[in-house]
């Protein structure tokens, strides 16, 4: 239980990778330009995003690559891309965040941990998965499908993510099902009807 909410929240984390690397960028620009100096404050902020980074990949790396989630033989029966439904509003929050924010002071800091929680909450709560531009970034589609199991007959529905692609003609592919919000396609076990 504790390493399934663990998993979810590095899952979380992840979503926000392009933000913490547009804000990183423009830290780390102006201490270059002198714009900012080493404080207390700064070096916080320096540290916590290089951390939540690290935390990002690793948590998305334990999720995709080293997911335990028994991986099932599935027929796809209908697919939608559903990528830009996510991303484009996702993706604005990012850069609505990293633009304007002046994180060199102590109430903007406390005010851009305390959305980031917020948003977390409900992330979690409602196993919004999905959601994820850095998987977007990345190559990966996501895909609203039903499915079928090879092994049986009852039509499920599910959010998964493919990277390139997903041609669902004549294939059944093997799915990791962690849950109905988050599975991934095995491209390389697809096998030919």
């Amino acid at each position: 239980m504790v390493m399934q909410f663990v998993k979810n929240l590095l899952l979380y984390i992840s979503a926000f990778m392009p933000m913490y690397v547009l804000v990183l960028i423009k830290l780390v620009v102006e201490l270059i330009n002198q714009n900012l100096s080493f404080n207390v404050l700064n070096t916080i902020n320096l540290i916590t995003l290089l951390l939540l980074c690290l935390a990002s990949v690793v948590g998305l790396v334990w999720n995709v690559k080293f997911n335990n989630d028994e991986a099932k033989e599935v027929k796809i029966l209908t697919k939608h891309n559903i990528t830009d439904q996510h991303f484009l509003g996702y993706f604005s929050l990012f850069v609505f965040f990293a633009i304007p924010l002046d994180l060199s002071y102590v109430s903007v800091y406390c005010v851009y941990v305390a959305i980031l929680i917020m948003i977390g909450v409900v992330y979690i709560n409602n196993s919004l998965y999905y959601i994820n531009p850095f998987l977007n970034l990345l190559g990966y589609n996501f895909y609203d499908i039903t499915y079928v199991e090879v092994a049986g007959k009852e039509q499920r529905h599910a959010k998964i993510f493919y990277k390139g692609n997903l041609q669902i003609e004549d294939k059944t592919y093997f799915v990791k099902l962690k849950n109905e919000n988050f599975s991934f396609v095995d491209k390389n076990h697809a096998k030919k009807n």
